[in-house]
């Protein structure tokens, strides 16, 4: 059975059973219940269209399906409303509004720039998109409209700390920051907002905070790194110090900070 946890990023509890769901709006200027309606609305149809997710702790009446996609990896949407989504058969990314219309599309299997070889992961802000090519081991960047500035690629540099494989995930700080989850080494990559190499952490040396089988990240708007690894969400602070943890009781699949609530699934 899968399920759907939402939490608001910064009042977590270390620890819970599952079944729960979490929402507290924390915006002022808007009518909250038309916002948190439409949010939740477009998260549901999301995750039921994209990740076949059926069936919930809570009862909710299915709204719409939006996009075509074989075999959609991620999504992410920014804070103008458009959905970047990735899907791992087609290698492609696609832009679609908030009710569903193409906007943008690229890719195809590929070694190139805009190109991809399983695009694992999107995220995307206002200007900005990161994806991370998994089998191409590298990060590609784009601007919001999808054209190409540049790439991270150090799998074979000879600094050995900043190396990379099969990335998983890469999300950006509101500081500039670039974090990459490295599945080949299990650890997190910091690089800075021109592709320059900072430090890493979370690999087999951090003890208690050292990540086993990570399988996605996120940031939250308090620059906090949040990464699922197993039945855990490990949570780092910007600078790559480990503060804590939340245990559930199955595997977390994937994880998402959008605006300030974070939704997992398991």
């Amino acid at each position: 059975m899968a399920y759907i946890h939402i939490f608001e990023s910064n009042t977590f509890e270390k620890n819970f059973n599952g079944f729960l769901f979490y929402f507290t709006p924390l915006f002022t200027n808007i009518d909250q219940e038309k916002f948190k309606l439409l949010l939740m609305k477009l998260l549901y149809a999301l995750f039921i269209f994209l990740f076949g997710i059926s069936s919930f702790p809570q009862k909710y009446q299915f709204e719409t399906k939006i996009g075509k996609f074989v075999n959609a990896s991620s999504f992410y949407i920014n804070s103008t409303g458009n959905i970047y989504i990735s899907d791992i058969s087609t290698d492609e990314i696609t832009v679609l509004d908030t009710v569903g219309n193409l906007l943008l599309n690229i890719g195809g299997f590929g070694w190139r720039q805009s190109s991809f070889d399983k695009p694992a992961d999107v995220y995307a802000d206002a200007l900005k998109v990161y994806v991370a090519d998994k089998n191409n081991h590298r990060i590609q960047r784009f601007d919001k409209n999808l054209n190409f500035n540049f790439q991270i690629l150090t799998r074979q540099s000879e600094f050995e700390q900043e190396r990379f494989g099969y990335p998983l995930s890469a999300v950006m700080s509101n500081l500039g920051d670039i974090f990459i989850l490295d599945s080949e080494n299990s650890r997190i990559i910091k690089f800075d907002i021109f592709g320059n190499f900072l430090q890493n952490f979370g690999g087999y040396d951090y003890g208690n905070y050292a990540l086993q089988k990570p399988v996605q990240l996120a940031v939250s708007m308090q620059n906090n790194i949040f990464v699922i690894d197993g039945n855990q969400i490990i949570i780092f602070d910007q600078y790559g110090n480990g503060t804590g943890k939340i245990t559930g009781i199955e595997e977390f699949t994937s994880i998402r900070i959008i605006f300030e609530w974070l939704t997992v699934t398991s």
